[in-house]
């Protein structure tokens, strides 16, 4: 990610995912807060993928 479009991608992605709050996302980053029994790290990294990203570190 290096532009303010590439971070509101991720972020509109990521909103989209049902029990978990976007807290910040800037380039390279993203924090998010999310129910461990409801939202899987996959479904996590397939939204980053639908935003055109790749997570690199878990």
């Amino acid at each position: 990610m290096n532009c303010g479009h590439c971070v509101m991608a991720v972020k509109k992605e990521l909103s989209k995912i049902d029990n978990l709050t976007v807290n910040n996302v800037e380039i390279g980053k993203a924090d998010v807060t999310y129910d461990e029994s409801l939202v899987t790290d996959e479904i996590i990294y397939s939204a980053i993928d639908e935003a055109g990203f790749k997570v690199i570190q878990k």
